[in-house]
């Protein structure tokens, strides 16, 4: 039993404006003091958190699950998991092709979009 351990897949840093209030390295270091194994860092429309929360994973041991959680045009929001480094790109794609969409700090996408875009993508 004592080998079980918790993992949050699902944290919003402060990436996330007006959403999130802690930093990657502020999450990462009270994760390790209350022995959460792994951090899951999903922020809205946004990969911006994810070099930030590399490092403070590494500063740490613990481990980072990428992850972003997109907020759809139709109001549906999902937690998209990238499986590889191939499904990453292809996130990163979306994501610029919402942003185009949407203009300054908006991001503009559709259901459509995430099944173009999806292959390799873990979508809850």
């Amino acid at each position: 039993m004592s080998d079980l351990r918790y993992a949050e897949l699902q944290v919003t840093s402060n990436f996330s404006f007006l959403r999130g209030a802690s930093s990657c390295e502020e999450l990462f270091a009270e994760a390790k003091e209350l022995g959460i194994a792994a951090l899951a860092i999903t922020d809205r429309n946004s990969l911006a958190g994810i070099v930030r929360a590399h490092q403070a994973a590494k500063d740490t041991g613990l481990l980072l699950v990428v992850v972003c959680r997109l907020d759809l045009a139709d109001g549906m929001s999902l937690l998209a998991y990238p499986t590889n480094r191939a499904a990453y790109g292809l996130l990163c794609r979306l994501l610029s092709l919402g942003k185009q969409r949407g203009g300054k700090g908006m991001c503009h996408l559709e259901w459509a979009d995430v099944v173009a875009y999806g292959d390799g993508l873990i979508a809850v």
